[in-house]
């Protein structure tokens, strides 16, 4: 299998390229805007930097890398604390572009490839804020509430042709970023990056042809 992981070099990104590699994938591509540092393992992990919101980077990324059999759409962003009359046009387009459009080019460049093949397996990550919106979060509850939307209408468009596409939704993710942006939190309650990865690795796999169209919870204790 090969996969294409975008956002890979970020906390949870790190953890869905191990699992991967441990699940026996034959070459695992991680994709982000720059390295600083990267896993290898037995040669069968490429790191590449690109810029996902430039859309001709994203179709050279797929015709360099091709046949991907799935994609990892794990790159996005956050940003908060400003209400709805407040917020700015650059949060909404930091916002809008993180977590929708970087999706779309992804998208766009990829799914030609799969559909001429018959397989394919395209995976997002969305948040909770998508479904259950949070005051002063605004921008960031909408562009992840559009990228659930995006994902649904491309699985319907995708029905029976062997391409499959899901949505992972979790609440805070317990990374080393997020830790010290709440210091003060229980982070016992938060949804480890571990947990996130391996069922990222089982909707990869063909064992999961028939979930398609999914926005899957995963809450932790919170």
């Amino acid at each position: 299998m090969v996969v294409l992981i975008t956002g890979a070099a970020g906390g949870l990104g790190t953890a869905v390229v191990k699992a991967f590699l441990d699940s026996g994938a034959s070459s695992v591509i991680g994709v982000d805007r720059a390295w600083t540092n990267h896993p290898t393992e037995d040669g069968r992990f490429q790191a590449l930097a690109v810029d996902l919101l430039n859309p001709a980077e994203c179709a050279a990324l797929a015709e360099r890398v091709k046949p991907v059999d799935a994609l990892i759409h794990v790159v996005g962003g956050y940003v908060g604390g400003s209400s709805i009359a407040e917020a700015g046009d650059a949060e909404w387009r930091k916002m809008l572009d993180l977590n929708l459009y970087t999706a779309v080019y992804m998208f766009r460049a990829i799914l030609p490839q799969m559909l001429q093949h018959n397989r394919g397996r395209i995976v997002a990550i969305g948040s909770r804020a998508g479904v259950e919106p949070v005051a002063n979060l605004g921008p960031y509850s909408v562009s992840k509430a559009a990228l659930i939307a995006l994902v649904k209408t491309l699985a319907l468009e995708t029905k029976d042709t062997g391409v499959t596409a899901n949505v992972v939704l979790p609440s805070t993710i317990d990374t080393a970023a997020n830790r010290t942006a709440v210091p003060d939190a229980d982070f016992s309650k938060w949804v480890t990056p571990e947990s996130i990865a391996h069922l990222l690795v089982w909707l990869a796999s063909g064992k999961a042809a028939d979930v398609n169209g999914a926005v899957i919870p995963m809450y932790g204790k919170s």
